[in-house]
This record gives structure tokens, sequence and C-alpha cells, in this order.
């Protein structure tokens, strides 16, 4: 296994010259404004979030901000992100840091991981990025560039084991904003280089140390999961019920089923899901709106 000395040097010289200018980079932002980046950003490309991170962090600056908000007003503002349940973890986890924490942000893994929504990952990249502390940041790109260099693998395996979070903290540097620097580092390395299809090897500062490239890229453009398709899917036709919402307001079922294109038993099963999971609730009218409401219903009828 390569030393941290042979791996980072290269990789810090690359980062100083290749570093994206992302917002929540910029000078001064809080760790709060971190959290809510790497919320936004899990399961969605950064290039779409930068503006609507722009956007929340002036309207909700800090924890209490978001906190005093309503869950409809917080959904609104999720807008086309994907994956709105992501605004309701951030939301609740706003409502905790105000009730348990004095509304400031806990500082370190294991006060952040305790906190609603929050794991592994967003609790060590809140930690090393924002609160200087040396912890061992592991997201996908990260996880990629690794197993490349050391295993000689195309892709790393699905669930990160104990074995390899073991030998990945054995390569972050003890010095912590050293560790900071290959954390961020090692993560835009796989992000612009060493990119899961089409990989510009000859571009990589690692690429004299990498295994995989030295075996000849074996497992390139193999396939390792089945791909999903977002037409005519679930997510699909939950986001068309959520973007009425947020663009009309309260909706009746009628308009929530026309506006969804599904039909009539897999609308009333997604509308019942949206319900339980408290993305949307019914008025004391029978209208449909964002947010949860004082109370669920248990069953939902088409038209």
């Amino acid at each position: 296994m390569p030393s941290s000395p042979d791996l980072y040097s290269p990789l810090a010289a690359w980062f100083a010259n290749h570093r994206r200018a992302l917002p929540w980079r910029e000078e001064g932002t809080s760790a709060w404004g971190v959290l809510v980046s790497e919320i936004m950003s899990q399961q969605t490309p950064v290039a779409r979030v930068a503006e609507p991170w722009r956007t929340w962090m002036k309207r909700w600056p800090t924890p209490q901000a978001l906190a005093r908000a309503d869950s409809a007003e917080v959904l609104r503002a999720w807008g086309s992100l994907g994956y709105p349940r992501r605004a309701l973890r951030l939301h609740e986890c706003a409502r905790t840091v105000e009730r348990e924490h004095g509304g400031e942000l806990p500082v370190g893994v294991e006060a952040l991981v305790a906190l609603p929504g929050i794991g592994d990952y967003t609790a060590a990249a809140v930690a090393s990025f924002a609160q200087g502390q040396r912890a061992c940041v592991l997201d996908t790109n990260i996880r990629r560039v690794l197993t490349r260099v050391l295993d000689a693998k195309a892709a790393p395996s699905a669930h990160v084991t104990k074995r390899d979070r073991a030998r990945f903290e054995k390569l972050l540097p003890v010095e912590v904003e050293h560790s900071r620097i290959w954390n961020e580092g090692v993560m835009e390395l796989g992000a612009l280089v060493c990119r899961a299809r089409n990989p510009m090897c000859e571009a990589c500062p690692l690429s004299e140390h990498c295994a995989w490239l030295q075996a000849g890229r074996p497992g390139l453009g193999e396939r390792t999961t089945r791909p999903q398709s977002y037409e005519g899917s679930d997510r699909q036709i939950r986001g068309r019920i959520l973007k009425t919402l947020r663009e009309g307001g309260a909706a009746t079922v009628g308009t929530l089923e026309n506006a969804s294109g599904a039909d009539s038993e897999r609308f009333v099963r997604l509308l019942t899901d949206l319900l339980a999971e408290g993305l949307i609730s019914r008025t004391a009218s029978g209208e449909i709106t964002l947010g949860a409401g004082t109370h669920k219903e248990e069953h939902v009828h088409a038209r």
C-alpha cells in the first residue's frame, strides 16, 4: 500500500490548481452552510445545487431560521432538487439543533451523526471541511479513486466495509489542515478526473501510483448495477404530484390524479405514501397541500 506522503503531495499540488470555486467553499461559509450543501448534493449533481444553495442560505442562513419555517415553505423552496424527503430531514435537523444545541451546530463526527438525517459521510464531511476536525470522509468519488489506486478495481464495493475504512483511514494525513485538503482533493479528483466512466488517467496526479492503471484498467465500462429508468417511475409520478402542489398550492385529489398521469390504483398508492411520509397533508376542506398537517389520512380514494 502506498504511504500517505506518496499520495498526498501530488494530490495537494493538483488540487491547488484545479479546485472548483463552489459557493460553499467561499471563505466565511458556516458549518451549517456546508451541511446544507452536503444534503442538497446527495444524489444530485453539484452543478444543479449552486444556485438553490445560494437562495436557501439567503433565506435560512442559520439552523434557527430554518427551524422556524413550516414544512410546506421548506418543500416549496426545495423545488426541483429531487428526493424531497431530504428537505424534511434537513428541517428536522434544524429543529433539533435549535431545541437541543441552542441553535449552534454541534462539533465533531460523533455529535453530528446523532442529529436526525445525518449519516457517517455527511458528519465526516462537515467536521473536516468546516469544523477543523480530522475525519475520514468516504463518498463514492473518494472510494472509487482509492479502490482504483490500491486495489486495481474499476469500482468500489456497494458498501463501506470495516476493512476498507481502516485502510483508507491510514492514508489520512495526521495534520488537520492536510487531512482537509486530502479529503477535498480526492473527492475533487474523483469528480473531475477519476470518473466512473471515461476517466482522464493522463491528467491524474496519482497515475504513477495507480494499481488499476498499471493493470490496464480492468473492468472499465462494465456495469455493476442495473440502470434505473426515471421515465414512468414512481419517482417521476411523485414528482409530478409535488410539483403541482408547489406551483398551485392546495389541490383536489382529482386534480392531482390528472397531473400525475398514473392509473388510479398506482396514484392512490403513491399519494398514500406521500401522506405517510409527511410530504403532503389533507386540509380540513379535503384538499391536499404540501407539508405535514395536524393529522394524516390512512386511506385515500381516487375520484
